[in-house]
């Protein structure tokens, strides 16, 4: 029996991209719709269940940032930027705001649909990492394959980012993990100087932790060198 296809929003108010990026998912097996403003990508959000968002930064009205800002009060699915700015500070404030991805335009079918996959694999747990295993400490269990966070208080709802950042902290439970680490593995992205985007996620992922009825203490501030993870 064939699987569901994954459900892609595209945001977009150029039609040559929509065209574009509609396109080459739908080619790929996905089932892509098309906006071209934030304000009816968030009503189709609330109608219908996607598993990832493509965003452009620069919507018209809502811009990608505040569009990102308002699904992450509603969905975990991961986001791609896709943005004709390429600085450093645009893909540090997408990734702080809880953008997952940031793919500068122009770019091509390739390299889209390769990160399309990544983030789905990620959010589906279904990454294929030969040491992948259930990570256990303070009596919260990490199942890499299941990509779940579950524990005696119930389940913590993460996105793809979020689950990565925990990973990464809880493998080193008991050890101080910087942020320039926590960075590299977290997001894979050694060339980004800034870490700021850390904090903003270990608030985040606090608050997520707090929200599931854990204790938010078990992520400890290590002052002058990062984060680490009650055993």
């Amino acid at each position: 029996m064939n699987e569901t296809p994954s459900r892609i929003l595209v945001v977009d108010d150029e039609p040559s991209i929509t065209e574009f990026v509609g396109y080459a998912l739908k080619k790929e097996g996905f089932q892509p719709d098309v906006v071209d403003n934030g304000e009816d990508a968030l009503a189709m959000a609330q109608e219908n269940d996607y598993d990832l968002f493509v965003l452009d930064i620069m919507l018209p009205g809502m811009d990608g940032y505040e569009l990102c800002r308002r699904l992450r009060t509603k969905t975990s699915a991961p986001v791609l930027f896709l943005s004709a700015r390429d600085t450093e500070l645009d893909k540090v404030v997408g990734l702080e705001i809880g953008g997952d991805d940031y793919l500068a335009k122009p770019f091509g079918v390739r390299e889209l649909i390769a990160r399309v996959r990544a983030l789905l694999r990620r959010s589906q747990g279904n990454e294929l990492t030969p040491n992948s295993h259930a990570i256990t400490a303070s009596g919260i269990t990490l199942d890499e394959d299941a990509h779940t966070a579950t524990g005696p208080a119930g389940d913590i709802d993460l996105t793809p980012r979020e689950f990565e950042l925990m990973a990464c902290l809880m493998k080193n439970a008991g050890k101080v993990v910087s942020r320039e680490e926590l960075l590299r593995d977290a997001w894979g992205w050694e060339y980004l100087t800034e870490t700021k985007t850390v904090d903003t996620h270990i608030k985040r992922l606090r608050d997520k932790i707090e929200q599931a009825g854990y204790d938010p203490g078990l992520v400890e501030t290590v002052r002058g060198y990062g984060y680490r993870f009650k055993l």
